[in-house]
């Protein structure tokens, strides 16, 4: 009696263990997103969720995928994306998910909603490749519509201070009256319980600029009620960057929010040294208790509009109030004898054009454009702007490789793109890009981390997963562990890179074997499988309705 027992107790326990899941991947070298160092393991997943992880035992799976070799990741987190548009076109997202990222964060100072007619009407008029109808008003609306086309990946928003001002103001370059800031709290208090991550603003850009600092604490403090972040593109990032850094903190402090620096960054060879104090400076506030962090894209250019190397004033209204001034003889004639160049001529190259015209010119310095129409620079800068009728997209070479490197090294910084989801075909190939678009987490993991040492792989997986995670608040993200959603990269560590440049940028990046989102593969060895199982990730504050 007791053997036939023993022997029914051994089946049961064998039953009991023993389990057939969704998806096994199984001999991976598994990185968690702690940063502790790497184990080799298996994952089991049924749904969207990891459910084991370890020795599984005679545990299957429907699917099994062998990872020996392989590194297992979280899915990888970019702090700074500007895909609003570009998934409206294409939802594959193909320049991140084949660098491993699964969560999109938008809203750099300007978000997709809230919006009221005006800022739609504006909005229809300025399309150019990519045409879309706006049948929404509130944020959440937005990420709703992705949904209904389809997302590979997952999105997040923030809410941008400049969308509210135009929202309540316009373009005025004034103070908000209280009724006007208390109609700015009232939306911004609405979009964080429709699940906004918190506020962001942009502060070298119209109407963003325009507001001062207790504004954006008052501002801040609604979305810190809420569980949200202020993050920011700071007022400047080259002669005053430490002033700006100030003002981040002081606004941190004053709202009692955690507070991140988008991009951070010196900009102009003077400025380079004083990036170190900068780091000091917020790593001083981090000691006093302060929640700052800040994120990076990986190359020493940065890109943006070649509108802002005007006077300020001279932008004073945004970019139609700008070309509008460049039209007048008069008007013209002040600003091009007040234009000093942030950024030499020669380290300014022309990337985007909406005028198909002038795409003859992408690729193109504006020295040497200038000498080859005889005009000077600022006189071809202004020409190029109220011709393309657009801020006319460039990138700056302004940045030192060795504060990359620096800001690596640093354990309190994540990681961006700054940059569309694009895709290396289609409408896309209309323009040219920064490479930063289809490189900057590989350079993490290749250049970076296994090529120049400057952090080890494992610190380099927390600092795209776990770490910003947790300073969205997200719930279940951003680790490999049960009861976490199974948003998972499969990567071959002595060969992932990065492949585009500043002269062919549209390349993807090389290593990424295997990518699951909510547990559907997306990339299925390095191709795409046309998955879309994205969602909206929502902020703390949600409502859950």
């Amino acid at each position: 009696m007791k053997y036939l027992l023993s022997v029914l107790l051994t089946l049961v326990t064998a039953c009991a263990v023993a389990a057939e899941h969704d998806l096994v991947i199984r001999n991976g070298t598994l990185y968690d997103g702690s940063g502790g160092p790497p184990v080799t393991g298996d994952i089991a997943i049924d749904g969207d969720t990891i459910v084991r992880i370890g020795d599984l035992g005679q545990d299957s799976g429907r699917r099994e995928v062998d990872a020996k070799g392989l590194a297992v990741a979280p899915g990888f987190i970019n702090m700074l994306s500007w895909a609003n548009v570009s998934l409206i076109e294409d939802g594959l997202s193909q320049s991140d998910i084949r660098q491993g990222v699964t969560l999109e964060v938008m809203g750099e100072g300007f978000s997709m909603g809230p919006w009221n007619d005006s800022m739609k009407a504006e909005t229809l008029e300025k399309q150019t490749d990519i045409r879309y109808a706006i049948e929404w008003t509130t944020l959440f609306k937005y990420p709703q519509s992705l949904e209904v086309c389809g997302l590979s990946l997952h999105d997040a928003l923030f809410v941008g201070n400049g969308t509210l001002r135009r929202h309540v103001i316009g373009y005025e370059n004034r103070p908000a009256s209280a009724g006007e800031l208390a109609q700015m709290q009232a939306l911004l208090e609405q979009a964080m319980r429709e699940g906004a991550m918190g506020l962001s603003s942009s502060l070298l850009y119209a109407p963003s600029m325009y507001a001062d600092t207790g504004e954006l604490i008052a501002l801040a403090r609604v979305a810190g009620r809420h569980g949200g972040m202020y993050v920011s593109h700071i007022r400047d990032e080259g002669d005053r960057l430490l002033e700006s850094i100030d003002e981040l903190i002081t606004i941190a402090r004053e709202a009692d929010v955690p507070a991140e620096v988008y991009h951070l960054k010196a900009s102009g060879q003077a400025n380079w040294p004083k990036l170190e104090t900068a780091i000091e400076r917020i790593g001083q506030a981090r000691a006093n208790g302060l929640a700052i962090t800040a994120d990076i894209y990986t190359y020493h250019a940065s890109s943006t509009g070649l509108h802002v190397q005007l006077p300020d004033w001279a932008r004073d209204g945004g970019i139609d109030a700008a070309i509008a001034r460049l039209k007048d003889p008069a008007t013209r004639a002040r600003i091009l004898s007040e234009v000093t160049f942030r950024n030499g001529p020669d380290s300014i190259l022309l990337v985007g054009f909406r005028n198909p015209e002038l795409r003859k010119y992408i690729g193109r310095r504006l020295d040497e454009l200038a000498a080859e129409l005889g005009k000077s620079p600022a006189e071809t800068m202004a020409d190029l702007i109220v011709e393309d009728n657009s801020r006319v997209q460039v990138v700056y070479f302004s940045m030192s490789e060795d504060n990359i490197r620096r800001k690596m090294a640093v354990p309190w910084i994540a990681f961006c793109s700054d940059a569309a989801s694009m895709a290396a075909e289609g409408v896309f190939l209309n323009q040219s890009t920064h490479p930063r678009a289809y490189g900057s987490f590989a350079r993490v993991l290749g250049k970076f981390s296994r090529d120049e040492g400057i952090i080890p792989l494992e610190e380099a997986v927390r600092r795209l997963t776990a770490f910003p995670a947790a300073n969205l608040k997200l719930d279940k993200r951003g680790r490999l562990a049960p009861g976490h959603y199974a948003d998972i990269v499969v990567f071959d560590p002595d060969w992932v890179r990065d492949r585009a440049t500043f002269e062919q940028p549209h390349q993807y990046a090389e290593g990424m074997v295997h990518v699951w989102v909510n547990g559907e593969q997306v990339l299925r060895d390095g191709e795409h499988t046309g998955a879309l199982p994205g969602r909206f990730v929502r902020g703390p504050g949600a409502r859950g309705d």
